[in-house]
């Protein structure tokens, strides 16, 4: 994947990435000369032929972040910010990430905490994950191919994330790779997953059960006077079930 080497934002929003200053960039609203870019300062102002205006700066963590290589489902944002509230991820924090799928959120977490270990047990999702750790140059992530039902090798956790089709499966391994006072997170789209590892999870005496909860979006379209809801909102996407090890 090509690095993005400018971001350049409309006054309506709207955003554009140019991967390469060696090319004009070519928008819905004309173009812009590749001279240009190359000898644009940061948040200076440049102009397509068309005359629409644009503001350039250099890419930030997420305008890379959102350019990512997706094939599996990712945890969107919204859910990702859940995750770090609840848990208080820090950059002290050693998480643990299972599985990984596109590694979205192993990356997002990486940018945030001092380490992070993933994994996972397919190859075609392991290779997406390395190019995504590799554009976004992290070097703080460990991918391993492992089945976390059956074995961690990794200890000293202070979070342990499941996105897994049978999360209280990982109950057991998961409280010995945990600390004492360690959280441990279940991302789960169903209803009957919820129940089955939230019920688990209360009948093993090494944790206690916090809370589920899920997190709907709804942006709102603000022009004037006019402030109402857009018609489609970022509904349903899973639920988070969290937990701390006391023993």
């Amino acid at each position: 994947m090509a690095v993005i080497k400018k971001v350049l934002i409309t006054m309506q929003g709207r955003k554009f990435y140019a991967k390469s200053l060696e090319e004009d960039l070519h928008t819905q609203y004309g173009f812009i000369r590749k001279e240009e870019l190359k000898e644009a300062k940061e948040g200076s102002l440049l102009k397509s032929n068309t005359g629409r205006e644009f503001y350039v700066f250099n890419p930030h963590f997420i305008d890379e972040y959102r350019k990512i290589k997706r094939d599996a489902q990712i945890v969107p944002l919204k859910d990702i910010g859940l995750i770090i509230a609840e848990t208080g991820i820090n950059k002290k924090s050693k998480v643990l990430d299972a599985g990984s799928g596109s590694g979205a959120l192993a990356c997002f977490l990486a940018a945030i905490a001092k380490e992070v270990v993933t994994y996972e047990i397919r190859d075609d999702f392991i290779e997406i994950v390395k190019q995504n750790i590799d554009f976004l140059q992290l070097k703080n992530i460990k991918i391993r191919k492992k089945d976390i039902y059956n074995e961690i090798g990794d200890k000293g956790f202070d979070v342990v994330i499941l996105d897994l089709p049978e999360p209280w499966k990982a109950i057991e391994s998961c409280s010995k790779a945990l600390k004492p006072g360690g959280f441990i997170v279940s991302y789960s789209p169903s209803v009957p997953q919820v129940a089955d590892f939230v019920n688990a999870l209360r009948k093993n005496e090494n944790f206690v059960y916090l809370k589920t909860a899920e997190i709907t979006e709804r942006e709102w379209e603000v022009e004037e006077r006019k402030v109402r809801p857009k018609s489609q909102g970022l509904g349903h996407s899973g639920f988070l079930s969290f937990g701390r090890k006391v023993a």
